[in-house]
C-alpha cells in the first residue's frame, strides 16, 4: 500500500513504536531494515523509542549494543507504560498492590483450563507463572525473556508492575468477563486477541509518552507514533503524526490520523525510510 502523507522531515524529533503487530514482522522479529535506520535517526537528532506490553528485558534484547547507536541512552517503554527507562536509569515505575494481584490470580485460577490460559506476574526483576506445561511456558517466554515458573504466584517476592492474562481462545469474550469488575479501580486492557493486562489507573503508553515528551521538550507536533491494537490508542493520541498499521484493530484505525503498511510489509521501516529520504541534510 502507498505511504500516507508525511510531515516536513525536519519537524520530527521523536518516534515511538509498538512492537508486536507493528514494528515486528509476523514471525516476531525486528525487520533487518530497521537497524540501519537507527543510525540515520540518531544522526538526524530523532529519538527512537520502542513501546510495548512486553517485558523490559525482552525489548532490550531486540536492540543489541552493536546494532543500536547510543544504546546506553536508549529509552524503553515496557509493560504498557508501567516501566520506563533511559539506559540504566529508571524514569518511571508503577506498582500494583498485593490485593489486586491476588484478585486477578484467583479469578484466573477460577477459570481453570477451559480457556487454555494463565496469569503472568510482570515484576521488576522478572516475570512469573505457575502454569508449567511446556507449550504455555514457551509461548510466554516469547514476551518475557526473564521468566520463572513458581509453585504459587501469590508467594512471589517481587514488586508487580502488571498482571498479564493469556486466553488461548479470545481474551475479550472469554477471560474479560471474569476480570471486568476490576475496572472500577484499575485498568483492564485487552492488549491483543489473546492477552489482557491489569494495571493501575492512569498508566498506559500514552501517559508514558507524554512524560517523555515533557522531559525531552518535544511537542505532539514533533512526535510520530505507530500502533495496531487497543493498548496503543492513548499513545497515538499523544502524537500528531499517529499511524495505525493497515491491518490494525478498527478502533485503532479510527483514532489514528494516518495509515502505514502492515507489519508484514515492514510498514514502520517503510515510513521511516520515506521520512529520512525526504530529509534535507544540514548545511
Amino acid at each position: 500500500m502507498p505511504i500516507s502523507p508525511l510531515p516536513r522531515p525536519d519537524r520530527i524529533r521523536l518516534v515511538v513504536t509498538d512492537m508486536d503487530g507493528t514494528l515486528l514482522d509476523p514471525a516476531g522479529d525486528v525487520p533487518e531494515g530497521l537497524y540501519p535506520l537507527l543510525d540515520r535517526l540518531h544522526a538526524a537528532g530523532i529519538t527512537f523509542v520502542p513501546a510495548s506490553g512486553r517485558q523490559h528485558a525482552t525489548i532490550a534484547a531486540a536492540f543489541p549494543a552493536d546494532r543500536t547507536p547510543a544504546r546506553e541512552d536508549l529509552v524503553i517503554v515496557a509493560e504498557n507504560g508501567t516501566l520506563v527507562t533511559r539506559g540504566d536509569e529508571v524514569v518511571s515505575v508503577d506498582m500494583l498492590d498485593d490485593a489486586v494481584v491476588a484478585d486477578v490470580v484467583h479469578a484466573v485460577r477460577g477459570l481453570g483450563t477451559t480457556r487454555g490460559g494463565g496469569a503472568v506476574l510482570a515484576g521488576t526483576r522478572g516475570a512469573y507463572v505457575e502454569r508449567s506445561d511446556a507449550a504455555f511456558v514457551d509461548h510466554v517466554r516469547t514476551y518475557y525473556n526473564a521468566l520463572t515458573v513458581v509453585d504459587d504466584l501469590l508467594a512471589v517476592d517481587d514488586r508487580v508492575l502488571k498482571v498479564a492474562v493469556y486466553d488461548d481462545v479470545d481474551s475479550a469474550t472469554g477471560t474479560l468477563p471474569a476480570l471486568v469488575h476490576l475496572r472500577a479501580t484499575h485498568q483492564v486492557v485487552v492488549s491483543s486477541p489473546h492477552w489482557i493486562d491489569v494495571m493501575n489507573h492512569g498508566v498506559n503508553k500514552g501517559v508514558a509518552l507524554r512524560r517523555l515528551q515533557a522531559e525531552l521538550g518535544v511537542g505532539p507536533d514533533e512526535t510520530m507514533a505507530f500502533g495496531d491494537y487497543l493498548n496503543d490508542v492513548e499513545m497515538l493520541a499523544a502524537a500528531e503524526w499517529s499511524f495505525a498499521m493497515a491491518d490494525a484493530h478498527p478502533d485503532v484505525l479510527a483514532h489514528a490520523r494516518f495509515t502505514a503498511p502492515s507489519n508484514a510489509e515492514h510498514g514502520v521501516v517503510r515510513v521511516l525510510e520515506a521520512l529520512l529520504d525526504a530529509r534535507v541534510p544540514s548545511a
